[in-house]
């Protein structure tokens, strides 16, 4: 219909082209004032009229269509009412297509996102369920819009920290210490070693040492560094189960460490490499960015040499489109300069193919976190207490419940889900638990919740059959065609969703269909006598239930069928 209105608009409009007249054509906030509005400020200019007098033009000079109730001008918008049977009927045929929402457009294109990417031997704390939980979702949004995408976890197991947790370990752990407690251990000692480095500055230089040894290949160094790996890399999985997610790599840094030298070759012979108080450098002093450092000064690499060559293996081995970088906005510099380094190597992909997503900090009741100073929530912490608050809430309410521990677990990782991703992401998210459990806000418990009971009316009516003629006249009314054209925005959120990199746009569509939901229910009696009508309403909540288990899917949350 819209494309209809655009077309004859089109018609009497030939200094603007359909695509322009598309993206100046609103929604009325309030269906009083129609289904579609054209605002005539643009042409003001152009026909050096008044913007109402060139509305009431338009109006006399279209022949209104059979689809159309009325044509109305109201101030400076000439506004479009759709026939509510055509319209209910158009929005209703679209929603049930089973593709919904769907799309070929990333069809042959493939995009790598790097994301979660925690660090060796520290705990998987509440700040890194930012990147993770982004980085998923962004993965199921390309995916549905029919990319391949990598999904890639470069872990942080390489670098000078290792240095320092090789002398702490040696100084003040045991091996039976860290089998006993694992990576808890491990914290203990990174934090200590701080604590004992600020009184003795020279322990710096001993964990550089031990890490320049780890790059040489020093087998005491490579034995323990593996170990560390190895338990830290167990535990994660862990987290990642809960969370019900995967990944396709875990590359970490050090996968890299034998193809620094040709990221090192490649810019000493494009005469990008200069010397800086013997580290080598590229000077990006020319692009207003303080200089990339590729070697320090004992000849050991850094993260830059190692995120270049993490590109060039991406590149060459998976042909990317695109690829995503989702870590906080305290790196942007960082990505700026490893990013244009790739393109003064002569690579004009770079400009669009590698992205910087950045997001805000992450805090437990306005309180920033820090490993380095032993301020640590971990991340499994924070998703055991929200499923043990659920199974809590559950045991008031509804203690008859079938498999309450699996229903707690999905709404309480859900609720921390949906409270980081409900926000745009570059907004600090805070976890404060009244309320993310919050059952009647604007949360992923009260989306869960709408999507149960959508289940439950199913389960209840008997003789509902999908495949039957909906009669379109019981959809007509407000809170019907209201819910419908919710519904019918879903394949533009998913497209705007992975535009603008901004899983909230799916998150917020899912508020938005579960508040029209509600209030379908409420004014309009679903399990009625004549099978005609409870056919047809019953038609839509099935459809609002489908797009809603979509729609948490694209966030990474599994709906439950009670609660």
């Amino acid at each position: 219909m819209k494309e209809q209105i655009i077309k004859l608009l089109a018609e009497k409009l030939p200094s603007l082209t359909e695509a322009e007249i598309s993206e100046l054509i609103e929604i009325p906030p309030n269906p009083e004032m129609g289904d579609f509005a054209f605002p005539c400020f643009r042409l003001a200019k152009t026909l050096r009229k008044a913007p109402p007098m060139i509305a009431q033009e338009l109006h006399d000079a279209i022949t209104v269509p059979d689809f159309v109730e009325e044509l109305r001008v109201v101030g400076a918008y000439l506004n479009f009412f759709i026939k509510k049977d055509v319209f209910a009927d158009t929005l209703l045929s679209a929603v049930k297509a089973e593709d919904f929402g769907a799309s070929g457009e990333g069809k042959g294109h493939t995009i790598c996102i790097d994301y979660s990417s925690p660090n060796v031997a520290k705990n998987f704390h509440v700040g890194h369920l930012r990147t993770t939980i982004i980085g998923n979702s962004l993965y199921k949004i390309y995916s549905k819009l029919g990319y391949h995408v990598e999904r890639i976890n470069h872990l942080g197991d390489w670098g000078t920290q290792f240095g320092k947790l090789i002398v702490a370990y040696k100084k003040w752990g045991s091996e039976e210490s860290v089998k006993e407690k694992g990576i808890e251990e491990l914290m203990r000692l990174y934090v200590l070693f701080h604590q004992e480095a600020d009184k003795d500055p020279a322990l710096e230089d001993e964990a550089r040492h031990w890490f320049a040894e780890m790059e040489r290949g020093n087998e005491e160094a490579l034995h323990i560094w593996q170990w560390f790996v190895e338990i830290s890399l167990e535990e994660f999985k862990r987290t990642y189960r809960l969370l019900g997610m995967d990944f396709d790599h875990y590359m970490g840094e050090s996968f890299y460490r034998d193809k620094t030298e040709d990221v090192v070759n490649r810019l000493s012979s494009a005469g990008l490499l200069t010397e800086s108080e013997g580290a080598k450098i590229v000077d990006l002093e020319a692009y207003d960015m303080a200089p990339c450092l590729i070697l320090k000064n004992d000849g050991s690499s850094i993260y830059a040499t190692r995120d270049l060559a993490a590109i060039f293996y991406r590149k060459e081995n998976y042909h990317f489109d695109k690829c995503l970088y989702v870590t906080g906005q305290e790196q942007r510099l960082h990505f700026q300069q490893v990013f244009k380094v790739v393109e003064l190597l002569g690579n004009e992909w770079a400009k669009d193919g590698l992205v910087h997503i950045p997001y805000g900090l992450v805090s437990l009741g306005g309180e920033k976190l820090s490993s380095r100073d032993g301020n640590v929530i971990y991340a499994e912490d924070i998703l055991l207490e929200a499923i043990s608050k659920i199974r809590d809430i559950i045991e008031q309410k509804n203690p008859d419940l079938e498999d309450k521990d699996t229903v707690a677990r999905y709404i309480g990782v859900g609720a921390v889900i949906f409270n980081d991703l409900y926000n745009q992401r570059i907004k600090d998210v805070s976890f404060r638990w009244e309320h993310l459990l919050n059952f009647d806000g604007e949360t992923g418990p009260y989306v869960q919740y709408t999507y149960a009971r959508c289940s439950s009316i199913l389960r209840k009516v008997d003789d509902y059959d999908p495949a039957a003629p909906v009669d379109i006249r019981f959809l007509t009314d407000e809170a019907s065609l209201g819910l419908l054209k919710e519904l019918s925005r879903f394949p533009a959120v998913v497209k705007e969703a992975a535009n603008r990199y901004e899983p909230s746009v799916v998150a917020r569509f899912s508020i938005a269909v579960a508040q029209a939901f509600n209030h379908y229910y409420t004014v309009n009696r679903i399990n009625v006598e004549d099978p005609a009508e409870r056919n047809a309403r019953v038609s839509l909540v099935d459809i609002t239930r489908r797009v809603l288990r979509d729609a948490m899917d694209l966030l990474g949350i599994t709906c439950v069928e009670q609660m």
